[in-house]
């Protein structure tokens, strides 16, 4: 597949715009993956017909993009289009969809009864067991939501957030500062009279277990930490 193309397309306003990409790498940049645009197209040309080799007119393209230049309009193609794909490549595609939703809701969910993570192989089997369909184009958050409804039927889960207070003691709290600061969001942190830092962190409820590890390491181990999930 990463030495094959595919047509990108993008139809509005009566007029339809197709640029040659990588399909694997038009996939990811499309997720958000931060990869040059460069490196997703496959030349430099916007067309009308791109199987004709028929090009659309700069004219047609400011019209309906605001601009001419190749990397804002294959921007635009690229997240609002559509890739045309061979069976082959929808199917594995959809695969790699379907991977990065699974692995969203495992991080986002926990079961409501223990509040506890969920294994990301029993919301596969839930899926399956709900038969639930994965659409290409749209986003992992707002099909992960829809997923989480038809699968509760199967499994108690609940999309929650957890709030991760963290007392360090002096010996490490410089040392460990910056790190528990990238761990999530930071809700509330202040240092106390004896050198102590207190600090607070929102995460989704299913990282707890990464998390709490990962304040382990920082901390080496000599930090309080209390979870309280919302």
């Amino acid at each position: 597949m990463t030495h094959e193309y595919v047509i990108a397309r993008y139809e509005k306003g009566g007029h339809k715009f197709e640029i040659l990409v990588d399909p694997d790498k038009a996939f990811k940049y499309r997720e958000g993956e931060k990869i040059p645009i460069d490196d997703v197209l496959v030349g430099d040309y916007i067309y009308k017909d791109a199987r004709k080799g028929d090009r659309a007119s700069p004219e047609e393209v400011r019209k309906v993009f605001g601009t001419t230049n190749i990397k804002k309009v294959a921007d635009v193609i690229l997240k609002k289009g559509e890739l045309q794909l061979t069976t082959a490549q929808r199917r594995k595609l959809l695969e790699a969809k379907r991977r990065l939703i699974i692995n969203y809701i495992a991080r986002s969910a926990i079961d409501p009864r223990t509040k506890t993570p969920i294994p990301p192989q029993r919301i596969e089997k839930a899926m399956e067991e709900a038969r639930v369909a994965v659409d290409l184009y749209k986003s992992v958050e707002e099909q992960a939501a829809k997923i989480v409804k038809a699968i509760a039927r199967h499994l108690p889960i609940k999309i929650a957030r957890a709030l991760i207070t963290v007392r360090v003691p002096p010996a490490v709290a410089g040392r460990a500062y910056s790190e528990l600061r990238r761990l999530g969001e930071v809700k509330n942190e202040r240092w106390l009279n004896d050198g102590s830092l207190l600090i607070e962190i929102e995460i989704p409820a299913g990282m707890q277990g990464e998390v709490m590890d990962s304040i382990s390491r920082a901390t080496r181990g000599m930090a309080e930490v209390k979870v309280k999930v919302m």
